[in-house]
């Protein structure tokens, strides 16, 4: 957990001087959280099986026509939506008690996330996890 605040810290420094959201979409936030969460988790999760599955079946065909760097990017970034997928499912019961783990486990995720957007130099995804770091940040101290 050490080296977690250690990643935490800073960013937390960072999101603190923007402008706050109201307290009321902040709680807004928190009491749909755990549900956005698990029904996320769950579509994510089925979504990056179901895609793991095509990837596998198509990569000998990929390969055969030279495209070996594709197959691993895919496979990766596949990988990589499987895990974040299965972090927020970890955090549902969490986020349900409002505890401080199940907040660690979506920003967990959230940075799982954006190791992929910028693996996969996705703009928009960089975007939206920077949007996301903004909304956790935001939320934090509602979590013990």
């Amino acid at each position: 957990m050490k080296e977690l605040d250690k990643l935490i810290a800073p960013m937390e420094e960072t999101f603190k001087k923007l402008p706050s959201l109201p307290k009321g979409v902040n709680e807004f936030i928190v009491t749909i959280a755990p549900w956005l969460s698990l029904i996320f988790g769950a579509l994510g999760l089925l979504g990056s099986l179901a895609a793991l599955g095509v990837v596998t079946f198509l990569s000998p065909a990929v390969m055969m026509g030279g495209g070996v760097g594709v197959t691993a990017g895919l496979t990766l970034s596949v990988i990589l939506a499987l895990v974040s997928s299965a972090l927020i499912l970890i955090a549902v019961p969490a986020l349900f008690s409002r505890k401080i783990m199940g907040w660690n486990f979506v920003f967990l995720s959230e940075v799982v996330s954006v190791v992929s957007a910028v693996l996969a130099i996705s703009l928009t995804g960089i975007v939206f996890s920077l949007i996301g770091f903004y909304i956790l940040f935001q939320v934090k101290s509602y979590y013990k």
